[in-house]
């Protein structure tokens, strides 16, 4: 399998990573961090690239790159995020901005090019990481809500534009997971109990614990799955749960 994954230097990305790589799949690992994606890259004997992905073109030529060198692209990730805890009255124009950058539009660059090499092949998987916050109400996320919602909505009519082809698309929607993004949150005692009570299971979940799910997306053998948002989030989104003590 011929993958790419965006924001491979992070927590998710680099458990996907590490997972896809014991299976034998053949990975380009992109991200902004030089150091750890050439880390990542010698301990799974994948490549690596640096680029931003919020730059179109950066992410064409890393989708070129793939195609190119391997023939095709059977897979590609978005686990590119950020996380803004504010109320919409105290976000500021550029941090909206950024937020929907960094969450979005680079998931719609990523599709927008995978899509089409794998239109032509009419095979392959696009994976995009979405939120539970996308799917539920949830205080001060505004800003990282409507970005996470669009690529739902992004994930959803991709997957009906190009089922025909052969191509699916789906999402992964976590809830709080254990990575250096979150760690403003997971080191802060008060907001990890708070953060922990909204989730029925009582805990915060692991990257492999994603990186499992977005695995099973990607493989072949899900060649009937498209159009999904499957939460990876201790019940978060879907179910309700009594307060905790």
């Amino acid at each position: 399998m011929r993958v790419l994954i965006l924001g491979a230097g992070g927590g998710i990305g680099s458990a996907l990573s590490r997972r896809l790589a014991s299976e034998g799949a053949r990975l380009l690992l992109a991200g902004r961090t030089a150091d750890k994606l050439e880390a990542l890259a010698e301990e799974t004997g994948a490549e690596a690239t640096v680029l931003d992905a919020t730059a179109a073109e950066e992410v064409e030529g890393a989708v070129e790159r793939v195609v190119e060198q391997w023939g095709g692209i059977d897979g590609a990730v978005n686990c590119v995020g950020s996380i803004l805890l504010k109320p919409a009255h105290l976000t500021r124009g550029p941090e909206w901005q950024q937020v929907i950058d960094t969450n979005l539009s680079s998931a719609f660059y990523l599709l927008r090019a995978a899509a089409g090499a794998m239109q032509k092949q009419r095979d392959g998987s696009i994976v995009l990481v979405s939120s539970a916050a996308a799917r539920t109400g949830l205080a001060n996320h505004e800003a990282i809500g409507a970005a996470k919602a669009g690529i739902i909505g992004l994930a959803r009519s991709a997957a009906a534009s190009y089922a025909s082809s052969g191509v699916r698309v789906n999402c992964v929607a976590p809830g709080l997971i254990r990575t250096p993004l979150t760690e403003r949150i997971t080191s802060s005692e008060t907001a990890l109990k708070t953060s922990l009570s909204l989730h029925p299971m009582g805990r915060a979940g692991e990257p492999e614990e994603v990186a499992s799910a977005i695995a099973w997306l990607l493989a072949p053998d899900q060649g009937w799955v498209t159009g999904q948002v499957i939460g990876v989030d201790g019940g978060l989104a879907d179910l309700k749960t009594l307060s905790r003590g």
